[in-house]
């Protein structure tokens, strides 16, 4: 597939401020001495893929620092094992899937969504050239190993979803957690799965190199909205357990309004703001690759941070489809988000 043309009309008028925010880490540095606040780590479930891109801004972008936090983020294979890190105390907040906030819930576990930080599920699942030259729909999957992040993380979900509304099982196929970046395209390539459901820019730069065919995609608003019939699909979010927002509420809001910041700033931030602002390693090697993969899920980035109040009913329901014991499930969803401090933060920046 050709590479997409990206220009600058296409990502919004660059207004000055967002390239001044490009600058923002020296203007911290010098109007800040220290983070009074202290030290919070964050857990992320494959650190350089799109789907993190507000956590990624507001750190590269010292939009944390300006609060006077100092935020430390830790990257792991997958959403499920960056959760697990929360749950076993080596973090104290997770960047990942919403769904996990709710599964945690089933289990008994008390976590709360802080901040949304995406709309759909950003993913797509394609289907190896190599290994199934052949292959005409998704039930050629069948009896295939379908490489996800880990077993257990959004991937994993993504990929189910496709293949129960095509009329499979999951059971049919073998899932193989391969990680994130290089392994799991390399996953790919070598034959070790037939097909790999992951993010951007992963999935663009197997699409591009032509021997990736995708055949399932979530990347885009009307791709979620025909997933879930109706209601809307929260996904990326900032979650912590209960007990962080209750022993220490100034750090959470300094978290929130740190990802509402950087949330504003993709709303008119154009090109080359972007290729500035994030780390070289997440660009991949190819800039053009990865505005292009941004040009795919833009739309799909929360404007506000805000979680829809249909948002967490709808998230149960797509869950019980793959697993359909959760339908049965007594979640209190009032319980599994807040929005109290997503609206302080817009009262601070106007958003």
């Amino acid at each position: 597939m050709p590479q997409s043309l990206i220009t600058r009309r296409a990502f919004g008028t660059v207004s000055a401020v967002s390239v001044a925010a490009v600058c923002a880490p020296a203007l911290v540095r010098a109007q800040t001495d220290g983070a009074m606040l202290g030290r919070v780590t964050v857990a992320v479930g494959g650190q350089g893929v799109l789907y993190h891109l507000p956590l990624a801004l507001a750190d590269a972008l010292g939009y944390f620092r300006v609060e006077g936090l100092e935020v430390v983020v830790r990257d792991f294979a997958a959403g499920a094992l960056a959760q697990q890190a929360v749950q076993e105390g080596a973090a104290d907040v997770c960047s990942g899937a919403f769904e996990h906030v709710l599964r945690a819930h089933v289990r008994g576990q008390s976590y709360r969504a802080l901040v949304l930080q995406g709309r759909a599920p950003q993913l797509a699942l394609g289907v190896s050239l190599r290994s199934l030259p052949a292959y005409k729909d998704l039930g050629d999957l069948a009896g295939r190993r379908i490489g996800v992040s880990s077993v257990g993380s959004s991937t994993h979900l993504a990929a189910s979803l496709m293949l129960v509304r095509a009329g499979l099982s999951p059971r049919d196929v073998a899932f193989v957690g391969v990680g994130s970046g290089t392994n799991a395209m390399n996953a790919l390539r070598s034959g070790q799965v037939h097909a790999l459901c992951h993010a951007d820019p992963i999935m663009t730069l197997l699409e591009q190199k032509a021997d990736t065919r995708i055949v399932g995609d979530l990347r885009s608003l009307k791709a979620a909205q025909e997933l879930v019939g109706s209601g809307t699909l929260p996904a990326g979010s900032l979650y912590a357990p209960q007990s962080f927002l209750q022993k220490q509420p100034a750090q959470a809001q300094a978290l929130v309004n740190g990802i509402v910041h950087a949330l504003k700033w993709l709303q008119t931030a154009g090109p080359a703001d972007l290729v500035k602002a994030v780390p070289a390693a997440y660009l991949m090697g190819d800039r053009g690759l990865y505005l292009a993969a941004f040009g795919r899920v833009r739309e799909t980035f929360s404007p506000n941070g805000l979680m829809p109040d249909d948002g967490p009913a709808t998230a149960l329901r797509i869950l019980a489809r793959v697993q359909p014991e959760l339908a049965e499930a007594k979640v209190e969803l009032a319980r599994t988000y807040t929005n109290d401090l997503v609206r302080k933060a817009r009262q601070k920046y106007s958003v």
